[in-house]
Parts: C-alpha cells; sequence; structure tokens
C-alpha cells in the first residue's frame, strides 16, 4: 500500500478515535454548569446530586480525551512533515492560542471542579465550572480555526519555493475568521451540545426503565430534552450555512457531497442512494433540483458539478463522501423528529408513559457521535486532493524519509492501546453508571451554612 494512503489512515484512525471524547467533554460541560446553576438558583439538592455525578463521568471522558489527543501531534512530525513545516506558522499561531486560552482556563479550574466540592463555596465551585466549560470550548474554538484555515486560507502569503514553501501570516484576524471558521465552530459546538444531552437522556432514560433514581431521572432528562431540542433544531440553521459557505468557497467538496457530475446544470439533492462513479449517475431517492434551491432558492440554478474541474483537482471517493454526508443529515433529522416527539409528550404529561421511546433513548446517545464523526469524514475527503485547499496536495504532504512498513507498525501499536483505552472508558462509564448519583452525598459536600439552606429547603 501506498505510504500516502497509510499516513492519511493512521491520522484518520487517531482522530477519529479521538473525537469521541472532546464533544462529550464539552457537551457535559454545559449540563453540569446548568445543573450547578439549578442548585445555586434553588437549593434543590437534586441539582447538587445530578452535577456531581456527571462531574465523574466528564472527569473520565476528559482525562481519555487529553491521552488520545497528543498521539497527533506527534504524527505532524513523523508522517506528514511537509504539511508541518508549511503549516507551522498558522498551526503554531492556532495552538499557542489554544494554550492560552483553554488549556490555561481548563487546568487553572479543573482541580476545584473535581475536588473542590467540599472545600469551596457552591458559587466558587460554579465558577470553576462555567471555567472548565469555557476551557473547553475555547480549545475547540482554536482547532477548528486551524482546520478551516485548511479549507479556505485566508490572512496569508508564501514564502519559499518547492519543499522549502511555507504559509506565513499577514493578518491574524484575518486567518481566525476565514470564510469557513465561524459556520463550521456553531456547527462543531452544536453537535458537541447534542452528545452531551443525549448522553444524559440514555443514562437517564436506562434508570427510569429499571425503576432507579425515579425522580431526579426525570428532572435531569427532562433538562437534557430542552438542550437536545433547542440545539438539534439549531443544527438545521448552521447546516445550512455550512452549505451555502461550501457552494461558495469550494464547489467541488459541494459537487461530491451530492454526486452531482455535470459541468453546468441545475443539481438535484438526494435523500439517500449510491453513486455510480463510472457511468456518473446517483441511484437513489432525489428531490429534483433541490441542491439548486438550496443554495439559491431556484431550482433551476446552474451548479458546478465535478466534471467543471480537472480530475487531479476534485475528489475521487465521491461514494463514500455521498454516503457519509447523507448518513449526518438522516441523523440530524432523526434527532429533530425524536426531540420534538418526546417534547410534545411532555406537554401532553405523557413523557414517561411509552417504555418503548425510554428505550429509543437508551440507545440514541450513539447517534450524535456517529454523526460527528461521518461529517467530518465528509467535510475531510471532500477537499482532497488537497490538504490545503488549492495550495499544497496531500501526495506532497507527507514525509518522505518514513517507510510503509513503519507506518504499518505503529499503526498496529495505535490500534492496540486504543482498544485498550476503549474498553477501560467503556468499563469505568458503565461501573459509575451502574453505581449512579449518590444521594447520601448531599449532607457532607458543601459547607455547613449551605447545609443548612438545605435543611430549611426541605421543611418548608
Amino acid at each position: 500500500m501506498e505510504i500516502e494512503i497509510l499516513a492519511r489512515l493512521q491520522f484518520a484512525f487517531t482522530i477519529a478515535f479521538h473525537y469521541i471524547y472532546p464533544p462529550l467533554s464539552i457537551g457535559l460541560g454545559l449540563i453540569m454548569v446548568i445543573f450547578e446553576s439549578l442548585y445555586i438558583r434553588t437549593k434543590n439538592p437534586d441539582y447538587h446530586i445530578l452535577a456531581k455525578f456527571w462531574t465523574k463521568i466528564f472527569a473520565l471522558t476528559f482525562g481519555i480525551g487529553v491521552v488520545t489527543g497528543i498521539v497527533m501531534e506527534f504524527e505532524f512530525g513523523t508522517n506528514w512533515a511537509v504539511y508541518s513545516r508549511y503549516v507551522g506558522d498558522i498551526f503554531g499561531s492556532a495552538l499557542a492560542a489554544e494554550g492560552i486560552f483553554a488549556f490555561a482556563l481548563e487546568s487553572g479550574f479543573l482541580g476545584i471542579l473535581l475536588f473542590g466540592w467540599n472545600r469551596v463555596k457552591p458559587l466558587v465551585h460554579l465558577i470553576s465550572t462555567i471555567g472548565v466549560f469555557l476551557g473547553s470550548m475555547f480549545s475547540a474554538v482554536w482547532i477548528v480555526v486551524a482546520n478551516s484555515w485548511q479549507q479556505t486560507p485566508a490572512g496569508y502569503h508564501i514564502v519559499g519555493t518547492g519543499f522549502n514553501a511555507r504559509a506565513e501570516i499577514t493578518d491574524f484576524w484575518a486567518m481566525v475568521f476565514n470564510p469557513s471558521s465561524v459556520d463550521r465552530l456553531t456547527h462543531v459546538w452544536l453537535g458537541a451540545f447534542l452528545s452531551g444531552a443525549f448522553l444524559v437522556m440514555s443514562v437517564h432514560a436506562y434508570y427510569l426503565v429499571k425503576g432507579r433514581h425515579l425522580d431526579i431521572s426525570k428532572r435531569a432528562f427532562k433538562i437534557a430534552l430542552v438542550v437536545a431540542t433547542v440545539v438539534s433544531l439549531g443544527q438545521l440553521f448552521t447546516g445550512h450555512q455550512s452549505a451555502d459557505g461550501v457552494a461558495v468557497n469550494q464547489p467541488a467538496k459541494l459537487a461530491a457531497l451530492e454526486g452531482h457530475f455535470e459541468a453546468n446544470a441545475p443539481a438535484d439533492m438526494y435523500l439517500f442512494g449510491y453513486v455510480d462513479k463510472e457511468n456518473q449517475t446517483v441511484n437513489g431517492l432525489k428531490i429534483p433540483g433541490g441542491l439548486s434551491f438550496l443554495i439559491s432558492n431556484n431550482f433551476d440554478t446552474p451548479v458546478k458539478g465535478l466534471n467543471a474541474f480537472p480530475e487531479d483537482e476534485r475528489p475521487s471517493q465521491v461514494n463514500a463522501i455521498f454516503q457519509f454526508y447523507h448518513l449526518m443529515v438522516i441523523i440530524g433529522i432523526s434527532l429533530i423528529g425524536l426531540t420534538l416527539y418526546a417534547s410534545y409528550l411532555w406537554l401532553r404529561g405523557r413523557l414517561f408513559d411509552k417504555r418503548w421511546l425510554l428505550y429509543v433513548f437508551v440507545f440514541a446517545a450513539i447517534l450524535p457521535q456517529i454523526a460527528n464523526q461521518v461529517g467530518w469524514f465528509a467535510a475531510e475527503m471532500g477537499r482532497q486532493p488537497w490538504v490545503v485547499y488549492g495550495l499544497l496536495r496531500t501526495s506532497e504532504a507527507f514525509s518522505q524519509s518514513v517507510s510503509a512498513n513503519q507506518i504499518v507498525f505503529s499503526l498496529v501499536l495505535f490500534a492496540l492501546v486504543y482498544l485498550l483505552l476503549f474498553i477501560l472508558f467503556i468499563y469505568l462509564l458503565n461501573k459509575k453508571i451502574k453505581h449512579g448519583p449518590d444521594d447520601g452525598t448531599t449532607k457532607t459536600d458543601w459547607p455547613m451554612t449551605e447545609q443548612i439552606n438545605v435543611a430549611i429547603t426541605k421543611n418548608h
């Protein structure tokens, strides 16, 4: 197998595994802030119990995420030396900003979040929770900015030629607010919120099915349902904005997402299908002119197809890109339908009457994770054959001194280590979920003044 394919496969594997955890950390961070804020406002001990329980799960997710993310930094140097030299100034600035604005914020408050329950006042602990949550949000900002610059470069100039060429920043804020960064960031954030909300609903739906922690689980489920409903609807807007941006900045990617081959003709939008690349057709259920309408509000607007671009400047794996993109869309629509239906039952006072729906929510936690993964696959594969769109080809970006055997050997080792980490994560997560929220912690976890407040609240 070619070195380029192996290097891409290794990086895709490591980043896909790593990306299981950061969205969960961001999403759970939001839920934790909500639980603690409600406790501060209402003094209801149930919210304190929920906040502490989900902090434990957040800590597990956060820890595994940090460990699995370190490997990617080494791969930039080992497998992608030319790429690292080319984008070093851009990535260096973004990662430095991440260290200043994200890691410093997270590390500064993480200790208080995890160990400050009986050492600081509730308001101080809430501030620390908000700090950790904002740190995870800022971390996503700079990673998405760096990746978006690869999709839509801005605020740079090229110094040197050939293998010595590299991009240097000429306008830092133009680099940060490149044409795709804001749309992609909001889409990523909302996807992370969905991951956290659906995990919370999954766990508490499990408790409701098993008849455990009933009152507290109903309370947590409703809060997470509100978050999931609002966010899933918000994804419609951010997804549309992203599609509009791709149409302007990466027309070849847009054509691949919908399997549109004709050079300049109205484009259909497929609900599902299969791309026959040889015959340049798509077999599936479609809305005629749907893609044209999506980007121009006119069913007859011509859209650039793949044949409008030289063969060596357009994505090659069209069917894979098509399938990943449409799977993301199908899951997104399914999550909207599921949350709206559950919200309707809540308004009718029948939310927890349908046992089958609770079972659906138990297993639905996997859906946002799949959508996050396949969305990234579609975005990254759709950028090919460019690692930096229009500037640096992927075939020119990998290290020339690394052999195929070395990449295969390291890939096997990474796979084994990541498998062990995943087994450990599932084991510990399952252990914490089976133990459940500890109803006995509330009496001793806050300072004495708060214990008195809780007692007064209960008596009234």
